[in-house]
């Protein structure tokens, strides 16, 4: 299942455990997440591909 959104895109997000950062600009298309997708819209169940630690461990870093 693919997920898409088109929301302007001015942030990153960084996984405070491993430091992995998720760009919502490239997505995660390994597991179905276009780009453009804000890292808010990614589904509950998503996590980081590092570390498997859940979205609460990431931080919003503003560009």
């Amino acid at each position: 299942m693919k997920i898409k959104s088109k929301k302007a895109v001015n942030v990153i997000y960084r996984c405070r455990v491993c430091g992995y950062v998720y760009d919502p600009s490239q997505g995660d298309p390994v597991r179905g997440i276009s780009p453009g997708v804000d890292f808010l819209d990614l589904p509950d169940g998503w996590r980081c591909p590092i570390c498997k630690y859940t979205k609460k461990e990431f931080r919003e870093i503003k560009l």
